[in-house]
């Protein structure tokens, strides 16, 4: 998915394009080794499974602390902004409003597109040792119903809920305190905010780090599973590439009679901008391009100037479709069922959670780790999203960039009727 980090647009296709051959690299040798049946060929494969657990553990490691840090960050430092002027706050009310509309039309495009999903690629994954028993443990553990699920969300300790992966409790506390932390007075603000300002420079560069090792992690990962699954999972990804690009399809689709501007104006002046968002994937670069849309549909320069480089940081619309589409999409492969409460978690969390995203390449799936443990989803499944993100991230770029500007008019309009 886009992310709004310093990161040059070759640098990323450079990246995302070791990481995608890997996986064909995986691919290939694990259908051959799935036909041949050579019983040698089969231990060497899974023996380069430990590889990519070790990674998939690095991840872990660092996810609790970033997300805290980022999301502190964040909201601080938006509140502060906000505080200057009614555009920030109307600014943060708008990027949650398009967050959950993005999220409710994913789930209404994505589950009935899934419900295709072919029966035969359906369970070809076995989940790893022990994550089935997990899952059937937190589901009977887990309360049910709306209001239990509502009780969950305000964490009674809140470093329990961070051990124990409760991304949505940890959440809530996390943006609780940091509104907290904005209302303070300077003085009183600066050392916590140094200090999470730190703690999230260098988790960021550690995750950079973590995923520099993504080609070497998602060949361990791909190649095991491929032969596992007798080359299933070929067919699998490519529909679950074509899934993403449908769902961000009409998630683009939908900003435009949402943008207060006029869907053929707004069409007009976006058709540059997201064809350099398709081409070179990095919303950061596609900056100028949003600035001159903008210019063209008549926003201000002091909403503009204020709303896109703040939208470009911390505003995610193409979280949701990834998220939702990725979590479908290993449900069905790793034959793991993901009704209604465990969907909601995740879209949930998308709105919220898509704000701490690290700016580095495909930093938002990092995220997913502690969700997909606990809606009962491997974690390993993230190491295939990550491969084949190269193509989808185009579409899901789009999304951003389309998203950022049509925010932009919705509070270029607000601002107008006071």
């Amino acid at each position: 998915m886009s992310e709004a980090g310093p990161v040059s647009p070759s640098r990323k296709f450079s990246d995302g394009g070791m990481t995608l051959l890997a996986l064909v690299v995986a691919l290939v040798l694990g259908v051959v080794i799935s036909w041949t049946g050579h019983a040698g060929a089969r231990r060497a494969s899974l023996a380069v499974q430990p590889i990519g657990a070790l990674w998939i553990n690095a991840i872990r490691m660092t996810v609790i602390p970033l997300v805290v840090s980022l999301l502190v960050t964040g909201i601080s430092s938006m509140s502060g902004v906000g505080g200057l002027g009614r555009v920030g706050v109307r600014s943060l009310v708008v990027f949650v409003v398009l967050l959950a509309g993005s999220a409710l039309a994913s789930l209404l495009v994505a589950v009935p597109l899934f419900g295709l999903f072919p029966d035969a690629l359906v369970g070809q994954a076995s989940l790893p040792i022990g994550a089935a028993a997990a899952a059937a443990e937190l589901t009977r553990a887990t309360p049910s119903g709306v209001v239990a699920f509502v009780l969950s969300m305000v964490p009674s300790n809140p470093v329990a809920a961070a051990a124990e992966g409760n991304m949505v409790a940890l959440i809530v506390f996390t943006a609780v305190l940091a509104v907290a932390v904005s209302r303070g007075s300077a003085e009183a603000r600066a050392p916590l905010e140094g200090f999470f300002r730190s703690l999230a420079d260098a988790m960021t560069r550690l995750v950079g780090w973590i995923v520099s090792l993504a080609p070497v992690a998602v060949f361990c990962l791909a190649l095991p599973l491929t032969v596992q699954s007798g080359g299933s999972l070929v067919g699998a990804v490519g529909f679950y590439v074509v899934a993403m690009a449908i769902t961000c399809a009409v998630v683009t689709a939908l900003c435009y009679p949402v943008a207060a501007s006029g869907i053929r104006a707004f069409g007009r002046a976006m058709l540059p901008t997201q064809l350099i968002a398709a081409s070179c994937s990095s919303s950061i670069a596609s900056l100028p391009a949003m600035v001159r849309s903008a210019d063209a549909l008549a926003v201000p320069t002091r909403i503009s100037g204020f709303v896109l480089p703040l939208a470009v940081s911390v505003f995610k619309p193409a979280a949701p479709v990834a998220w939702i589409v990725g979590a479908l999409f290993i449900g069905k492969f790793y034959g793991v069922e993901l009704g209604a409460r465990e969907l909601g978690v995740v879209a949930l969390a998308s709105v919220f959670v898509s704000f701490a995203a690290p700016g580095v390449p495909r930093g938002a799936f990092l995220l997913l780790t502690p969700l997909f443990e606990a809606i009962g989803l491997p974690a390993e499944g993230i190491g295939v999203l990550i491969a084949v993100d190269l193509i989808p991230d185009m579409c899901a770029t789009v999304v951003q960039v389309t998203g950022d500007v049509t925010a932009t008019t919705v509070i270029a309009r607000l601002e107008q009727r006071d």
